[in-house]
């Protein structure tokens, strides 16, 4: 893929991240490494290999979200049988499985964000051999 079509492809998607510069920009590197930093635990920021490779870092924050996804599914699906025998009361579920619900849209879209970003940097990558 050439880079004005990968520049063009993500840059009019809705799910390309406001925070990272359009493909092919000065520093547009540094800023969605800085983005896929930010998505990750802080504990990660100590990680050379994730740090030194922003494709690396992309599949982690892909990984991680997807495990996120996962969580707030189980959460979802259990709440209205689990939280009452915990003592939660029946407007705080109802509220918490609302709350789930959104987080599951966020999730998704943010997925879909790392991947777009991802796919950019591995084209860089692939470039620059």
């Amino acid at each position: 893929m050439s880079q004005t079509a990968l520049t063009t492809r993500t840059t009019r998607s809705p799910d390309w991240p406001c925070q990272v510069k359009q493909p092919g920009s000065h520093d547009w590197e540094r800023t969605a490494t800085r983005w896929l930093r930010d998505l990750l635990p802080a504990r990660y920021a100590g990680y050379a290999p994730l740090t030194r490779s922003p494709v690396l870092l992309a599949r982690h924050a892909q990984l991680q979200v997807q495990h996120e996804t996962r969580a707030v599914r189980v959460a979802l699906e259990t709440g209205r049988a689990e939280l009452p025998a915990l003592g939660v009361a029946e407007g705080v579920i109802e509220t918490s499985i609302r709350m789930y619900a959104v987080e599951l849209q966020q999730l998704a879209r943010l997925a879909r964000a790392i991947r777009l970003v991802g796919d950019a940097l591995a084209a860089g990558t692939a470039r620059r051999r």
